[in-house]
């Protein structure tokens, strides 16, 4: 009893520094990030043939310094449930640039796997001067969360997502203390530092509804209403479980089909750097937060069509990312799943009868969700991101999509069924 009471302080000292060494990292990470989109965006023919070359430069890298560092979040996975005692420090600038360099020719993938690798691996290693009895984990889910605050600024999604990402359907509880000290400092860090997040007021779309109004009527709960959200969650979770089930088995596929990486990385480099420049030169390139920008650009958009959002955008960031991932390219799945969401959330809309910007809104956060097998930090990111007052709503697309993901995630976590 006595050493739990001493332990919390000194791994919440700990999670102190770590959050703010995350923050700060993530901040650098973020901005630069943010700095190489910008450049390709401006001249996509410059850039995007040279993807296959640039995925060459990345395996060679990894193959020849990186050594074991290419598993990435398996590694940080690993070394949280005891598998792996060390995550080499060399992972954190290997991870940095090659998700850089992903980026700036045009490779369809996110960021949030680099912030909570970043984290994660700083908070393994300064767990060894912590005398303290499963410091090691608890340090690592603490520098998970840092490293998901302080890019997203959003720390409550982050607390949420670092306790139950590692085993299906179990929060890391032990980790909480620490885990939201990081998280809020992280948060608080790369906010002084020029980070800004993603936000909107969905009752500023229109002046015909809000969603208080649409939720309840006269009589009380709109239970009408309450279906059309759960039909968009059992719709956002089946394509979230099937992101995720497509990428395991799309890098399974590649691996079997080219067990050479620098091949794999240089032909299917090349076939991407075709497809994105067909595709409206990049359009699918990056983080893909463009999409995510027309969702939400126009308030008086009833429709997809109106808002510049094609039919089938989600589909193709779909197949693009996975493939992106799945031959060599570094970056995150997370950033992407937004955008996957968004646009697939605007498409449903009028089909569902859903207020397009909330659909869009609901769908950023659900995909994400189930994609990740996660249930309170979509709910928690829809809220930091939309507004509290939308809760209710991200409650009850984002319990439905996680429901229907088909028990599939985009990590390799542990699954467990709860009793």
């Amino acid at each position: 009893m006595l050493a739990h009471w001493f332990s919390q302080p000194i791994l919440a000292i700990a999670a102190l520094f770590l959050g703010a060494i995350v923050g700060a990292l993530t901040a650098f990470f973020g901005q630069v990030l943010q700095r190489v989109n910008d450049i390709r965006d401006m001249h996509p023919v410059y850039w995007i043939p040279a993807l296959a070359l640039a995925g060459v430069v990345i395996v060679f890298t990894y193959k020849k310094v990186g050594k074991g560092t290419e598993r990435g979040m398996g590694l940080v996975f690993d070394a949280a449930h005891g598998k792996e005692r060390e995550i080499p420090l060399r992972l954190i600038p290997l991870i940095m640039a090659a998700t850089w360099i992903t980026h700036l020719f045009g490779g369809s993938s996110g960021r949030e796997g680099v912030a909570m690798q970043i984290g994660g691996t700083l908070g393994h290693n300064i767990s060894s001067k912590i005398p303290v009895e499963n410091a090691p984990r608890i340090l690592l889910i603490s520098g998970m969360a840092a490293g998901f605050a302080g890019l997203f600024q959003t720390p409550m999604a982050a607390i949420a997502i670092s306790l139950e990402i590692l085993i299906a359907g179990h929060l890391a509880l032990t980790a909480l203390l620490p885990a939201t000290v990081a998280a809020i400092t992280a948060y608080k860090v790369s906010e002084m530092l020029g980070i800004s997040r993603f936000t909107l007021d969905l009752n500023s779309f229109s002046p015909d509804w809000n969603l208080a109004s649409l939720l309840y009527s006269e009589s009380g709960l709109n239970v009408y209403f309450i279906l059309k959200l759960a039909a968009l969650g059992l719709i956002f979770g089946i394509v979230g479980g099937g992101f995720a089930k497509l990428l395991s088995l799309s890098r399974k596929f590649f691996a079997l089909r080219f067990p050479n990486p620098v091949k794999r990385v240089a032909v299917m480099g090349a076939v991407l750097s075709v497809f994105m420049l067909l595709l409206w030169l990049g359009r699918y390139s990056g983080l893909g937060t463009n999409l995510v920008d027309m969702c939400f650009a126009n308030p008086a958009a009833l429709t997809a069509g109106d808002a510049g959002i094609y039919a089938y955008d989600w589909l193709f960031k779909l197949v693009l990312t996975i493939v992106t991932l799945s031959v060599g390219f570094q970056g995150g799945e997370v950033t992407p799943l937004f955008t996957i969401g968004a646009t697939l959330g605007a498409v449903v809309a009028t089909i569902v009868g859903v207020p397009l910007p909330l659909a869009a809104a609901l769908g950023y956060a659900a995909v994400f969700g189930a994609a990740t097998n996660t249930l309170f930090a979509p709910i928690f990111i829809g809220a930091e991101m939309f507004g509290f007052d939308t809760l209710p709503a991200f409650f009850i697309a984002c319990t439905v999509a996680y429901l229907c993901n088909g028990g599939q995630c985009i990590y390799g976590q542990k699954k467990i069924r709860l009793r």
